[in-house]
């Protein structure tokens, strides 16, 4: 049986159907990291990870969840508040709104690797709230490694990435996803292709949520449609 596990920079993006590959000398894997490894030893190193310090605040790491040969797999920007008190990956607002659009588009949850760019919660105090904050690109870069060791042991067929912070990690700092979304990727160093979306969560901060949530499952039929 499968196992199932539970609860860097790119100048110039290349055009569509290629990605160029990373630039030399760049942090790519975790140190000490020999493929394969498996997932849940991953994830255990991954939890002692001091590569920046968002684990200082952060309740604890939040790893990937789901099936370890999946054939896609979904990539969004950091835990949210609900992320980092459960441990795993949309388990919040946004969580709910992926679960109902992946409904929508005929995927099942339990089919698809669920993971984040970043493993820590970044965010500001505001009385008895914690306010999510963007990482920047110096933490994404230190999270960076672990993201690619859960795509070196998936294997996935497809990787969605939802969001800007996201397709960054994975496309270069110089991929817009207002300009790139629904186009599709050659994975550098991986025979899977990319391809992205918004986040789940601006489909809620949208104006026009409805046109905004039926653009959002439209993506991710599109996507689903290659494999």
């Amino acid at each position: 049986m499968d196992e199932v596990v539970m609860s860097p920079d790119r100048s110039v993006l290349a055009p569509p159907g290629q990605v160029k590959a990373a630039s030399a000398g760049m942090i790519t894997r975790p140190p000490g990291y020999s493929h394969p490894m498996s997932l849940t030893k991953l994830r255990k190193e991954a939890c002692a990870c001091r590569n920046c310090d968002l684990y200082k605040d952060a309740t604890q790491t939040v790893f990937g969840e789901g099936p370890a040969r999946a054939r896609m797999v979904l990539v969004g920007e950091t835990p949210g508040d609900q992320e980092d008190r459960k441990g795993a990956p949309f388990v919040g607002p946004a969580g709910r709104l992926l679960d109902r659009a992946m409904h929508d588009a005929g995927i099942e949850r339990t089919d698809v690797y669920l993971t984040n760019a970043v493993k820590h919660f970044k965010f500001t105090e505001r009385g008895k709230r914690r306010i999510h904050k963007t990482p920047n690109r110096t933490e994404v870069v230190a999270c960076r490694p672990w993201l690619l060791g859960e795509l070196d042991e998936v294997k996935p067929e497809l990787v969605v990435c939802l969001g800007s912070v996201a397709a960054k990690a994975l496309l270069g700092p110089s991929f817009l996803v207002t300009r790139h979304r629904g186009e599709f990727f050659d994975l550098p160093d991986s025979t899977a292709k990319a391809t992205a979306t918004v986040h789940p969560s601006a489909v809620l901060r949208a104006d026009n949520r409805d046109d905004a949530y039926g653009d959002f499952v439209n993506d991710l039929v599109a996507a689903y449609a290659i494999l």
